[in-house]
C-alpha cells in the first residue's frame, strides 16, 4: 500500500516520520520543519486507517511496517517512530536499512491491564471518537492549541478496526537485538517501555534517554525537550 505523505526539504538525505496510532503525520508538524533546515528531506507518513491513507479489511504491524518500506525511499539516514510508529518501524529495519533510529515512546509492550482493556472497549472507542477540543486540552494542558485541534480531527478520522488487531499483546514487542543505532526515548513513567524492559534495551546496546515530565507524546507535551534529546542523533 502507498502511503499518503507529508514532506518538508529536498534533497537526498532523507528521514522518515511514523506517527502513532490514532494520529496522524500532522504529528510532526513542528518537529519535520526543523528537521528540513537541519538539511534533512523529510517524509512523515499517514499509518493505514489514519488520516489520508487507505483503509482497508486488514491491519498488523507487519502490514504497516511494508507499507512504509512501499512508499518511503530505501536507505533514508534517519527513520523514527512514535508510539505504533516505533513498533511498526522496528519491523521494518531490515527492509528500510537506515543509518540510525530513533524509537519515541514506542508501543514495545502492553499498558497496565486496566488501562489495556479500557483501549479496546467499544463504548471508549465511540467516546474516544467524539471527544471536545475542551477535554483534550483539559487532558494535556502544555499542548498548543493547534495540536489539539489536529487531535480533534484524528480521533475521528482513524480506523476503529486498527486497535483490537494491532494494540494487542502478542503483536507490541521490544526487537530482539540493535541491528542499527538507535535511540530509545522515552516519557516520564513511560506506560509502554518500563524500567526492566529499558534496562534490556540498554543491555543490547540501544542508548535510552528519559524526557523528564513529558507524556506519551513528547514532541506535544515538550517540543523543547524532545529536540533536545535528540542531540547527537539528528
Amino acid at each position: 500500500m502507498k502511503l499518503f505523505s507529508r514532506e518538508w526539504g529536498t534533497g537526498d538525505r532523507y528521514a522518515v516520520l511514523v506517527h502513532g496510532v490514532m494520529s496522524d503525520s500532522r504529528n510532526w508538524r513542528r518537529v519535520g520543519p526543523v528537521l528540513a533546515d537541519r538539511g534533512y528531506h523529510v517524509i512523515a507518513v499517514d499509518l493505514r486507517g489514519h488520516g489520508h491513507s487507505p483503509r482497508t479489511d486488514e491491519y498488523s504491524a507487519e502490514l504497516m511496517a511494508q507499507d512504509i518500506v512501499d512508499t518511503v525511499p530505501d536507505r533514508p539516514e534517519l527513520v523514527m517512530g512514535h508510539s505504533l510508529g516505533g513498533l511498526t518501524v522496528s519491523l521494518a529495519i531490515e527492509r528500510l536499512d537506515p543509518q540510525r533510529v530513533i524509537y519515541v515512546d514506542p508501543a514495545f509492550s502492553c499498558p497496565a491491564t486496566n488501562r489495556f482493556q479500557q483501549l479496546l472497549a467499544p463504548a471508549f472507542l465511540r467516546t474516544l471518537a467524539r471527544q471536545s477540543a475542551a477535554r483534550i486540552a483539559k487532558r494535556n494542558p502544555r499542548w498548543d492549541p493547534a495540536d489539539v485541534a489536529i487531535e480533534v480531527e484524528t480521533f475521528r478520522a482513524f480506523d476503529r478496526a486498527v486497535l483490537p488487531v494491532v494494540v494487542t499483546p502478542s503483536a507490541m514487542r521490544a526487537p530482539e537485538v540493535m541491528t542499527v543505532p538507535s535511540l530509545v526515548m522515552l516519557a516520564d513513567n513511560s506506560q509502554l517501555v518500563k524500567p526492566e524492559l529499558a534496562r534490556r534495551l540498554r543491555g543490547e546496546g540501544y542508548e535510552v534517554r528519559i524526557v523528564p515530565g513529558s507524556g506519551h507524546v513528547i514532541n506535544r507535551d515538550d517540543h523543547d525537550g524532545f529536540m533536545r534529546a535528540l542531540d547527537g542523533w539528528i
